[in-house]
């Protein structure tokens, strides 16, 4: 049976399958934990009953199974280049710790914190870490425990020290290629790695300078006096690192392949490959590490038991630098394939485009368009409590939309994060901001306002889509006017 033998889908049987995704996140991920004081639902369970109800959806409407599975494998199809990349990150972060890359930028970016600048430092020292590993979470809990230590010794403001740190953690989780937000953001909207950071610069860099600048001012406002006890509380951590690894300027030859291939926009997966297998090659020859605790390295990650040289490690060590390696992202690659699932299956019956036309009649204009994809991300996001849910559900909704105003779709990659990634440090009951609470002990409701990356991005993504400032629509038109020309 061919697609144009079946009837026209009704906005009802769009929203079926939609209605029942949004059923189980809301039952699964909220009511479960938060009402009912059950474990949460898996969000692959979840994508996955949403999956079952759509395909049987589609079945009642007279599909056959091999339309499904047509539909569904060039979903797939078009996403495993960035499931490579996944896989890829895994490896360069295991290598570039085994290398010392990271050891070394750790270690010199702890030794140079002066109490007077303590919270700018905070927030540029996780922001480092953050885009070389790609993970916010894992900032906070390594290095931003570190810093929280230290501001805790000197007598500094816990929740301005917290605030920075979170957002510098958020910087490198929004901007580095390693990362999985910034990378399912992509992904969901079929947008190249790098086209899309290119296009959040736009957002993210302004946004971070004023929010560096607000933290260097503050260390003036709030002034820590210095202590002893503040060296003293990093002195081990130090030492451990400094006996660990062996530092050297060519270390940083990983970092700067990486760097090569963003800015000359060369093809993400041979660049984080090849630099991934040059920090191998750094590790045996600089560090005291063997070819084959380089190689399980990419395999299984870097683990501090490898540095048999060393008579005790330091706990915080083992915190610090035991990850990567080729599986270190499965979730969000096993997420990500079921969801791709699902999204096929609805896509069968343009479900998304047909409900966004409904219910987003109203935004004609490009800013408002915007403007609303901003703000379901937003919502999602919160409901959810997962991000990944929120580009995959709002990229597929809006694609078309963006399309037909000529906005790119690099835009609304951005828009995903702009909205969802910056904001689940602020959401109360939101898992990132209940884990930062945890974490570097101090909840939300005391560092969400010095969390300054997170609010001035939030302005700063609204002044855009209302001002049309950075949102590419003249080269949009360049490229739309040079496909009729050739045609």
């Amino acid at each position: 049976m061919t697609r144009e033998a079946h009837k026209p889908v009704t906005f009802l049987q769009a929203l079926f399958p939609v209605a029942g995704l949004i059923v189980l996140l809301v039952y699964g991920l909220i009511i479960r934990p938060m009402v009912q004081g059950l474990s949460a639902f898996p969000l692959e369970i979840v994508f996955l009953s949403a999956a079952v109800l759509a395909i049987s959806q589609l079945g009642y409407l007279g599909y056959s199974w091999l339309e499904i599975q047509d539909s569904v494998v060039k979903k797939l199809a078009r996403a495993f280049p960035t499931i490579f990349i996944l896989f890829s990150i895994g490896m360069i972060i295991g290598s570039w710790i085994a290398a010392g890359t990271i050891p070394m930028l750790v270690y010199y970016g702890i030794k140079i914190i002066h109490p007077d600048f303590l919270y700018v430092i905070a927030f540029v020292v996780a922001a480092i870490f953050s885009t070389l590993t790609g993970t916010s979470w894992g900032s906070a809990g390594t290095v931003g425990l570190v810093l929280m230590g230290v501001a805790i010794t000197v007598d500094a403001n816990l929740p301005i020290t917290a605030g920075a740190v979170i957002g510098g953690a958020f910087f490198g989780d929004k901007m580095s290629p390693l990362s999985d937000t910034t990378n399912v953001a992509a992904l969901a909207v079929e947008v190249p790695l790098f086209e899309h950071i290119h296009s959040m610069m736009f957002t993210t860099i302004p946004s971070a300078l004023m929010a560096g600048s607000l933290y260097f001012v503050l260390g003036f406002v709030y002034p820590v006096e210095s202590s002893p006890e503040a060296i003293a509380q990093t002195a081990v951590i130090l030492g451990g690192i400094k006996e660990m690894f062996n530092f050297n300027i060519l270390l940083l030859l990983p970092v700067f392949i990486v760097l090569y291939g963003s800015i000359k926009r060369k093809a993400t997966l041979p660049t984080l490959v090849g630099s991934s297998f040059a920090a191998c090659i750094l590790a045996v020859f600089f560090q005291q590490t063997t070819m084959a605790d380089a190689v399980q390295s990419l395999y299984k990650g870097f683990d501090t038991s490898m540095a048999v040289w060393m008579t005790s490690v330091p706990e915080d060590m083992s915190t610090l630098f035991n990850r990567g390696g080729l599986y270190e992202l499965n979730e969000p690659i096993v997420i990500s394939i079921i969801v791709f699932i699902y999204v096929g299956s609805i896509d069968k019956i343009d479900a998304m485009p047909i409900i966004v036309k409904r219910v987003f009649s109203f935004a004609k204009s490009r800013a408002a368009t915007i403007l609303s994809s901003l703000a379901s991300t937003t919502l999602i996001n919160s409901i959810t409590s997962n991000q990944m849910a929120a580009s995959f559900v709002v990229g597929e909704a809006f694609q078309s939309t963006y399309k037909e105003k000529g906005i790119p779709k690099k835009v609304l990659s951005r828009s995903l994060e702009d909205a969802g990634t910056m904001i689940e440090p602020l959401v109360p009951w939101h898992t990132t901001a209940i884990y930062m609470g945890a974490t570097l002990g101090v909840p939300v409701a005391q560092y969400w306002h010095w969390q300054f990356l997170s609010l001035i991005n939030i302005v700063v993504a609204i002044t855009l889509a209302v001002t049309g400032i950075g949102c590419f629509y003249e080269k949009s038109r360049k490229a739309g006017n040079e496909v009729q020309e050739s045609q």
